[in-house]
């Protein structure tokens, strides 16, 4: 399921926070493709590696690892929970974060305000690095990318925009289709298939098999959910009038309803 368009209801500003992190994220990956054959060497150096964090040593140094590395993980190796949200294995990799990022950002961004959306975004990706670390602590595989930061976002827009109309692209098989689904529904279903998904790969993350880092997606999406929750009676209400424009579904109510 692709999202390509939602109807969360008007906002008050510009989404500067939300368009700054996929910018960053975009400069980083070009930054990252013209290392060429370094490429690997950066995203080991920057990623979160379990088996270095649970022992609070740069993978770098870990046993095995060549001296010669062009490039050498921050000290202490804690920050790579910060710098591993900015990486990106591929170009779906990057694209698929980048428009959740792009749909589901922008509206939780206005009802939380610039900076402390900021914080949040980053403390949910932080932990999402951290639950991939519990279930994967002997595991020398990388773990890199947004999608555990961008899963407390998704966790935020339940919350806050439950009944929100997004227009979806279904694939099944070889054919696909495009409805507009509550967005409760589509968020339950994607947790729901990391949540299956990370149950059924438990077994290749304990012998330390690379694939994808479901538990960052639980881990982040958990965090984000019970967040929001909390801070929910504090956050800005919603408005009725939009700025800059923001498009509605044609069959939305109006004024539109906030929870």
């Amino acid at each position: 399921m692709i999202p390509i368009k939602d109807y969360p209801g008007p906002r008050r500003r510009i989404p500067w926070v939300t368009w700054g992190l996929i910018a960053v994220n975009v400069i980083v990956f070009l930054y990252q493709v013209s290392l060429g054959s370094d490429a690997q060497a950066f995203m080991f150096a920057y990623s979160v590696v379990p088996v270095a964090l649970a022992h609070g040593i740069p993978q770098t140094s870990l046993p095995g690892v060549p001296a010669n590395l062009p490039f050498h993980t921050p000290n202490p190796v804690y920050l790579t929970l910060i710098t591993s949200m900015f990486l990106h294995a591929g170009w779906l990799h990057i694209g698929g974060n980048m428009l959740f990022l792009y749909i589901f950002g922008d509206n939780v961004e206005d009802r939380m305000g610039h900076f402390p959306y900021l914080v949040f975004y980053l403390f949910c990706g932080v932990i999402a690095g951290i639950s991939q670390t519990v279930v994967t602590l002997n595991s020398s595989i990388p773990s890199l990318g947004a999608s555990g930061a961008i899963a407390g976002v998704l966790a935020a827009y339940l919350v806050l925009f439950p009944w929100a109309r997004v227009r979806t692209v279904i694939f099944i098989v070889i054919f696909f289709t495009i409805v507009t689904l509550p967005a409760f529904v589509l968020i339950g279903i994607w947790f729901l298939l990391q949540f299956f998904d990370g149950i059924a790969a438990l077994g290749s993350a304990q012998q330390g098999m690379g694939g994808v880092a479901y538990f960052a997606h639980i881990g982040g999406f958990v965090s984000g959910l019970v967040i929001t929750l909390l801070l929910r009676p504090w956050l800005k209400p919603g408005t009725d009038v939009s700025y800059p424009y923001y498009p509605r579904h044609p069959n939305s109510l109006d004024p539109p309803l906030y929870y």
